[in-house]
C-alpha cells in the first residue's frame, strides 16, 4: 500500500467519523477500500485517484465557505465513484451508490441525502446562490480548469484518453461544444475564492483549447 493510499484512507476515516458525529462503528476501512478500488479502475485516465486527491485538496482551500465541510468531502469521494466514459448516467449512479453505502456506514439519513444531492449537482455544476456546500464542491471539481499550462495540457490529454473510443472528428466537435457551453456561463466559479483566483485563468485555458479545436 502506497503512502498516498494510506493518507487517503486516513482522511476518509476521519471524515466519515466526523460526519457521523464521532461514532467509530461501523469500521470505515472497507468503504475506503471499495471506493479507492473504484477510483483506480483501468478505464480511468483523468477521473482517477489523483483527481479525487486534487478535489479534496481544493475543498480544503474553500472549506471556510462550506456549511458542512465533512459532507462536502464525502461527496467528493462519491462524485465520480461510478465512471464509465461511454455512459451518461455516471453521476446518478454515483449518487445511488452513496445512498446505499453511507447509511450502512453509519451516516444519518439527512446527511446521506445531502451527500447524494451534492453528487447529483456535479451533473450541471450550477449550485444555487444560497447553496454553500454545492458551491464548494462544484468549484473544487472544476478547479483543474484554472491550472497552469502544463497540468492543463495533461488534463486535456487524459480526457482524450478516456474517450479514445470516439473518432477524432467527433471528439473535437463534442469537446468544442462543451467548451463553448462552459464559456457561455456567466461564471464558472461560485465561491469568492474561486471567482477571484480561478475564473480568469480558467477562461483563458478554455478559450485557448477551443481555438485549438476549431
Amino acid at each position: 500500500m502506497t503512502a498516498a493510499s494510506v493518507d487517503l484512507r486516513d482522511r476518509w476515516t476521519k471524515t466519515l467519523i466526523a460526519a457521523r458525529g464521532g461514532a467509530s462503528a461501523p469500521d470505515p476501512a472497507p468503504y475506503a477500500g471499495n471506493l479507492l478500488a473504484r477510483w483506480s479502475e483501468p478505464q480511468r485516465h483523468y477521473h482517477t485517484v489523483d483527481h479525487l486527491t486534487a478535489v479534496l485538496h481544493h475543498i480544503e482551500t474553500l472549506r471556510e465557505y462550506a456549511a458542512d465541510v465533512h459532507l462536502v468531502r464525502l461527496a467528493a469521494w462519491f462524485h465520480d465513484a461510478v465512471y464509465l466514459p461511454d455512459r451518461s448516467e455516471n453521476e446518478e449512479r454515483s449518487a445511488r451508490l452513496a445512498e446505499r453505502a453511507l447509511p450502512e456506514a453509519g451516516l444519518p439519513a439527512e446527511s446521506t441525502a445531502e451527500v447524494a444531492r451534492l453528487v447529483r449537482l456535479t451533473i450541471t455544476h450550477a449550485p444555487a446562490p444560497d447553496d454553500a456546500n454545492g458551491q464548494v464542491l462544484c468549484d473544487a471539481d472544476l478547479a483543474i480548469l484554472a491550472s497552469a499550462p502544463e497540468p492543463y495540457a495533461a488534463y486535456t490529454t487524459a480526457v482524450r484518453e478516456e474517450y479514445a473510443f470516439v473518432p477524432t472528428d467527433a471528439f473535437r466537435a463534442g469537446r468544442a461544444a462543451v467548451l463553448r457551453q462552459l464559456l457561455d456561463l456567466p461564471r464558472l466559479f461560485h465561491t469568492p475564492y474561486g471567482q477571484t483566483h480561478w475564473e480568469a485563468a480558467a477562461r483563458e485555458n478554455l478559450t485557448a483549447e477551443l481555438a485549438s479545436l476549431v
